[in-house]
């Protein structure tokens, strides 16, 4: 390949793309594009630890040493105006342009915005990058009332840290329950237990109607019922949308994401896509889907480069998910969409449980709080094609079931 491999976008997905060629011995140029100055990092602790101490720095995903003794090119505060699938080529922002022999597209997501009159003041923020989170520990420490626009993931994170530093934090959600995409009713009903316990207010069905200011600055969100929240600060956490407008562009097929088939090729085959951005037909629940998660990305970020270097595999992982919110470590293993049954194994009193999703007698997916084994083994689980019996779940001794269950599989052909 004498252009080599470009990579567009430097989060989780890129940087590990960038390392499984590398390691699948892929010899030839590799660039590495990315739109922030910062050295690639770790995004999840951006709504935890990073926001309680004032001087936390960014976990790097890897040390600057890795680029330069990998030979590989990074290119950090650049950004792709446009693709040129006839010239092979990407036309940077600002000029010039860089060939590729393959492209792989890991430009991820952005947050979802809300028009919402005064959405645009001072105070109103959303989190996706290492600015945004400085921007918020900056003006969460010199307020002491929160607005948070979302009851998802990213916004329960945040409003738990922000409580727990003493501020005063209202979450605001438009469902009728906490987690509506996310999580299954019991598991948000207990989550919203503990975050009120721990001093967060949590309004559902509702939405806001309007922020107020005060010289250019937030000051109140007032609901779809009139009340009027102090706000000197409104996080609007209401999900993201992928930041796949680069490929429509170009021509190349597009529906909730960029459309990919098993080996993250999209319509066009020497452009792949993955992580955030990319929509596939998934072996595991035959949905179309697009996953939101560092193991999707990292995942198909080794798949990508196996691809490119002349394999065929397809794209079989078992989906995985964490939160850690308050006190409460959530995981998730499998998709629970379509499950018709489940079982609660443990103690919610204790704070440490798990839900087990069936469909049928299928396992499907397994949603555990403060419970790390139940999803380790759930992995596992899922990943062999194992389901308990859904009757005797809460008294067998699941591991040894498993391990009997494996005992009777006949072995693989050499």
């Amino acid at each position: 390949m004498k252009n080599g491999v470009v990579i567009v976008g430097a989060g989780h997905a890129g940087v590990q793309a960038a390392a499984s060629l590398r390691e699948a011995g892929f010899d030839g140029r590799v660039t590495l594009i990315g739109d922030e100055n910062e050295l690639p990092y770790h995004k999840p602790p951006l709504s935890k630890a990073f926001m309680k101490e004032a001087d936390a720095k960014p976990q790097m995903l890897r040390a600057e040493a890795f680029y330069t003794n990998g030979g590989i090119d990074l290119m950090l505060g650049a950004s792709v105006e446009r693709i040129d699938l006839a010239g092979r080529r990407l036309d940077l922002s600002g000029g010039g342009h860089i060939a590729f022999d393959h492209a792989i597209l890991a430009t991820g997501s952005r947050p979802r915005t809300l028009a919402l009159p005064g959405s645009d003041l001072v105070g109103v923020l959303s989190l996706r990058s290492v600015a945004d989170a400085r921007a918020i520990r900056e003006a969460s420490a010199g307020c002491e009332d929160v607005a948070v626009l979302g009851g998802g993931f990213i916004g329960l994170e945040i409003a738990a840290t922000l409580a727990l530093g003493g501020r005063r934090v209202t979450v605001v959600e438009a469902q009728d329950r906490l987690l509506a995409r996310a999580a299954a009713p019991v598991i948000a009903a207990h989550v919203r237990t503990r975050l009120e316990a721990a001093g967060v207010r949590l309004l559902a069905n509702t939405t806001i109607e309007r922020l107020e200011s005060r010289n250019g600055h937030v000051v109140a969100a007032v609901t779809s019922s009139g009340e009027r929240l102090q706000a000197g600060l409104v996080l609007i956490g209401v999900g993201v949308v992928p930041n796949s407008e680069l490929a429509e562009a170009a021509g190349i097929a597009v529906a909730n994401g960029i459309r990919v088939d098993p080996q993250m090729r999209s319509s066009q085959p020497e452009i792949l896509a993955i992580g955030d951005n990319a929509n596939y037909r998934h072996w595991f629940s035959g949905a179309d889907v697009r996953l939101e998660s560092v193991q999707n990305a990292t995942d198909q970020a080794r798949l990508a480069a196996r691809t490119i270097t002349g394999h065929e595999d397809a794209y079989r992982s078992v989906p995985w998910f964490w939160s850690d919110i308050g006190d409460m470590k959530l995981q998730m293993v499998g998709l629970a969409a379509g499950g018709d049954r489940s079982v609660v194994v443990g103690d919610a009193a204790e704070n440490r449980f798990s839900v087990f999703h069936f469909l049928g007698d299928r396992l499907i997916c397994i949603e555990s709080v403060n419970r790390p084994a139940d999803h380790m083994l759930g992995r596992k689980m899922l990943a062999a094609g194992f389901s308990p019996n859904p009757a005797t779940l809460a008294s067998d001794d699941l591991k040894a079931a498993f391990a009997k269950w494996q005992q009777l599989q006949p072995a693989e052909s050499a």
